[in-house]
């Protein structure tokens, strides 16, 4: 079950959707693994079957990117919703080239590269390992140990596997490209020395470091800021050897243009307020909204002017909490009384 719902989460990064059903019971070997699932162009096929152990990790990645993209949009009109029994997991929300396709898409990269840097740093695959590249001379009281995380590995893996099927040369493999790059170096840049005392009592007589990836939370934070701030684009044709080439440039030249870290696009984004089949909305109603915020989240934004209904809520939690030397805590369980507001 484990495998199939991985599978299920491969279909974010394929130009068509996936249909996994249920006599995938065990993706654990490379012909299940690889050749049952529909919709991999060749490259990707032939990157599955060479990496096939790291294939769990890269849908971890997906899973994680899709997670992290619900918990950024949580109070905004589109919350990154997906649809367990559609054979597209966004719904036609990404067949656009807005600002949210640019958002999951560098999340989605961004989550794979981090799974698998992770999970070759753990020791859960024998094709990859510890980084030992990036080891200058230590600094002054440390020393390197631990296991330094191979992210040139991991961003290898999501480039060959997520821009696999971009090279077409149209506009929307253009943006996809950038995007999904843009993701990864998110993490690339992000890198830290984490370190480890070593001692009697903690005295940290030998400090031991090595690089980590930073928390996914940041690289989520970092890439909202990004989605805030996306830049619209305009596509440009023209003609080269090998045909019409389509290409990205920015509408509007009195703005810095993008860098390899910005997300782009260049079609704008449906308002979300009212269901609708063709953009995948699913409208603001029935949302849980926040009566005293302004920002977006707040009931006037979120419910697109609708207006709200507010109910009582009771909720049983722990209270009147008191630590016992040593050591426990014991609580009360208190009946709380909340106003719960929905959009109309």
């Amino acid at each position: 079950q484990k495998y199939i719902q991985s599978t299920a989460n491969l279909r974010v990064f394929l130009g068509r959707s996936l249909a996994v059903g249920h006599q995938y019971t065990s993706l654990g070997t490379q012909p299940i693994l690889c050749s049952s699932i529909p919709g991999l162009v060749p490259k990707q096929l032939r990157f599955c079957r060479n990496y096939v152990e790291i294939m769990p990790s890269v849908a971890e990645g997906v899973k994680i990117g899709i997670q992290e993209c619900q918990h950024q949009f949580r109070g905004r009109r589109w919350n990154c919703t997906t649809i367990n029994d559609n054979l597209a997991i966004f719904g036609p929300v990404l067949d656009k080239a807005t600002r949210e396709s640019a958002f999951v898409h560098a999340i989605a990269s961004a989550g794979v590269a981090f799974a698998v840097t992770r999970a070759c740093s753990e020791g859960s695959a024998t094709i990859c390992g510890c980084d030992t590249r990036r080891k200058g001379p230590p600094g002054e009281g440390w020393k390197w140990g631990g296991c330094s995380e191979d992210v040139e590995f991991g961003s290898m893996v999501s480039r060959e596997f997520a821009d696999a099927r971009e090279n077409r040369p149209d506009a929307r493999s253009a943006m996809n490209r950038h995007n999904n790059e843009a993701g990864r170096v998110s993490i690339t840049d992000r890198m830290y020395l984490k370190c480890k005392c070593h001692g009697l009592s903690g005295s940290c007589e030998v400090k031991t470091c090595w690089w980590s990836q930073p928390d996914f939370r940041m690289i989520g934070d970092y890439m909202k800021d990004k989605y805030d701030s996306s830049s619209e684009m305009v596509v440009e044709k023209h003609r080269e050897s090998r045909g019409w080439v389509e290409t990205l440039r920015p509408k509007y030249t009195f703005f810095k243009p993008p860098t390899e870290t910005d997300l782009v696009y260049y079609e704008s984004s449906p308002n979300f307020c009212e269901p609708n089949p063709e953009t995948g909305s699913f409208g603001t109603r029935d949302r849980i909204c926040n009566l005293t915020s302004h920002g977006i989240d707040g009931c006037d934004l979120l419910c697109c002017g609708r207006g709200h209904d507010t109910q009582t809520e009771k909720r049983k939690e722990k209270c009147h909490c008191i630590f016992h030397w040593c050591c426990y805590v014991s609580c009360q369980e208190c009946t709380r009384v909340y106003d719960v507001h929905a959009c109309k």
